[in-house]
């Protein structure tokens, strides 16, 4: 008389997944991790500094040597250089600059050169740390003719260049008719660029916080 094996259902199913486990299957890499969208280069600019301030650090708000502190919402930008694995490319460098309060830039031609904040950095600079990590304190930007509100970005890549970019605030009105963001065609990365500020996680009274990756094409 034969005896037949039965073999407990919760030791059938470990069975079936050890032998998929253990099997050469080949998975398409989009199965495996969705990659991340490459953030959308944009233009530099007219007023992209033509001259450095000897204070170029990542607060823009308090300019060394001056008691005053720039007008305008402080706003504390932090965020990540990645590639579009989700991996950090420590050794970037970000630069940042944005008009002031006023709406004016650091810049010759920018015109209102009498009204500027002397106050307000107007640029800034930081390297990322290992995990690609870097943080800015500013002012929530503004408005100027032409323009709903922005801050340009540049980020230095370790052997593969320069990335231009710029921050846009979400629910601005000024979005939706913007000639420089409205040329960003596919929604997905049109989004990437547009940051929500928000108050209750900053330690400095009435600043905002706003949170923006940069992912840059491997």
């Amino acid at each position: 008389m034969s005896h037949r094996t039965v073999i407990d259902p919760d030791r059938r199913s470990f069975l079936i997944k050890a032998a998929v486990t253990s099997a050469s299957v080949i998975i398409p890499r989009s199965l495996v991790a969705a990659e991340l969208v490459p953030t959308p280069g944009q233009t530099e600019g007219p007023f992209y500094p033509v001259e450095f301030l000897p204070d170029m650090d990542n607060d823009l708000v308090r300019v060394t040597g001056q008691a005053a502190q720039a007008l305008g919402q402080v706003v504390h930008v932090s965020g990540r250089v990645l590639d579009t694995r989700g991996q950090p490319k420590p050794g970037s460098v970000v630069e940042i600059w944005q008009c002031d309060a006023n709406g004016i830039y650091r810049h010759p031609r920018a015109g209102g050169q009498g009204r500027i904040d002397h106050a307000f950095q107007g640029y800034g600079r930081t390297q990322v740390d290992e995990q690609g990590r870097y943080r800015f304190r500013t002012i929530k930007p503004v408005p100027y003719p032409g323009r709903t509100p922005h801050i340009h970005f540049a980020v230095h890549l370790p052997g593969q260049g320069r990335l231009v970019t710029q921050m846009y605030i979400e629910g601005e009105p000024l979005n939706a008719r913007d000639g420089v963001l409205s040329r960003i065609r596919d929604p997905q990365a049109r989004r990437s660029v547009i940051v929500p500020l928000a108050s209750g996680q900053v330690s400095e009274p009435g600043a905002l916080q706003g949170r923006f990756d940069i992912v840059v094409a491997v």
